[in-house]
């Protein structure tokens, strides 16, 4: 699906293909891809351990940052902060955002 990424510093955005993936256990997005569209990445305090689908470690291994922005979809609206880490190929995850999780 296609959706707008919009920084929150400047109202500037950027559309990008996600994959919506329910069972995903938060909401992701690629390092390279927010370092080359220049989002403001924010440190967490405490690192999270990342594991691929296939149950591999991450390349980045631990989530040691994330980013706040607006999502736009079909005329929706959601402000979100999304994990970043190193996706490939794919530039956004879409699952389910649970609370407490970072």
């Amino acid at each position: 699906m296609e959706i707008k990424m919009e920084k929150l510093e400047s109202y500037k955005g950027v559309t990008v293909k996600a994959l919506l993936d329910s069972r995903a256990m938060g909401m992701f997005v690629d390092r390279k891809f927010i370092e080359e569209n220049s989002f403001r990445m924010e440190k967490l305090e405490r690192p999270i351990k990342v594991k691929n689908v296939d149950s591999t470690s991450n390349s980045c291994r631990k989530i040691t940052y994330e980013i706040e922005c607006n999502f736009f979809y079909k005329g929706h609206r959601e402000r979100f902060r999304i994990d970043v880490c190193n996706l490939g190929r794919t530039k956004v995850i879409l699952g389910m955002p649970c609370a407490g999780c970072s």
